[in-house]
């Protein structure tokens, strides 16, 4: 697994929020069904010495609550963080994972300020630790950890990596490889602001070195070049598609980082580019899967 596997423990930052507790219960739910360890706590500052359980319905265990990071560290063998808290602290949360030293921060939080997320964004890259987000959906390895909000049933066990910048579209993307009968490996959704943590080259890196992934869908969407630099970045395999091809210039479609400015960024030219590098392009997402199994009648 690239980011994190069963055996990987997870903190909550917001763990008492109504997200924070409702997803706690969603994540610990997977990881019961796979045997993984799961959330092993939380953290809510003022909050310290409760307990969450997520959505009685799934039975969930109780998750301790602590009010601060390295507290929780003390306690518990944590190795990635998942963030549900307010976009105003988010930045600050960022920052108090990574100098406790934890490996995997995934941001689930929309709508931080910019500069807040440069700064924390640069402070976590000079701790070691690895940012995916913000205003993202998470990551999901089938049958073995769920980080984050991504809807499990759609998922199934194989060895197709999918990076996406749009939640939605990860669902959509990964619900038609299941239906045709095609597992994936890791899926990531990276998030739509202007700046994010780990970009498509950064993930395709680590699909390089995982050996349970044999070809990566990537899923993009105007605004940026951040598709294109990922396709030049990597010799894997890769199946792509770009929403937006019909959005007009310089209005924000969507995501903060969805916007065609100056000619730069709109679908038609990363299309261009992306099957430049030679890359196939799906025009629809129903197309991706037999463009999958076409890259593994042949590259694969």
């Amino acid at each position: 697994m690239i980011y994190g596997d069963r055996n990987t423990g997870i903190l909550v930052q917001g763990a008492t929020g109504k997200q924070g507790e409702f997803h706690i219960g969603l994540m610990n739910a997977y990881a019961r069904q796979v045997g993984g360890k799961g959330v092993v706590a939380g953290v809510t500052p003022g909050k310290g010495g409760k307990e969450v359980h997520g959505v009685p319905v799934y039975k969930v265990h109780g998750v301790p609550v602590y009010n601060t990071v390295k507290e929780a560290m003390v306690h518990h063998d944590i190795g990635s963080a998942v963030i549900f808290v307010p976009a105003g602290a988010a930045a600050d949360a960022i920052m108090e994972e990574a100098n406790a030293g934890i490996d995997t921060i995934v941001c689930i939080t929309e709508h931080i300020p910019v500069q807040d997320t440069m700064k924390a964004l640069a402070y976590a890259r000079m701790e070691g630790a690895s940012v995916i987000g913000p205003n993202c959906p998470g990551l999901l390895s089938p049958g073995e950890v769920k980080m984050g909000i991504m809807p499990a049933g759609l998922f199934s066990r194989g060895n197709v990596g999918v990076i996406s910048r749009s939640g939605t579209l990860t669902y959509e993307v990964v619900d038609e490889l299941t239906r045709a009968g095609i597992g994936q490996s890791t899926v990531i959704g990276i998030g739509g602001d202007p700046v994010i943590g780990q970009t498509f080259a950064d993930v395709l890196e680590r699909f390089e070195k995982d050996p349970e992934t044999k070809a990566v869908v990537l899923v993009g969407e105007v605004g940026g070049n951040l598709e294109e630099e990922g396709a030049k970045s990597t010799n894997m395999p890769i199946v792509s598609y770009i929403a937006g091809v019909s959005a007009p210039p310089d209005k924000r479609m969507g995501h903060a980082g969805a916007i065609v400015e100056g000619g730069e960024g709109d679908a038609k030219s990363k299309i261009a580019r992306l099957k430049k590098h030679g890359v196939p392009v799906a025009s629809r997402v129903s197309e991706i899967p037999e463009m999958v199994r076409e890259l593994f009648r042949g590259k694969c």
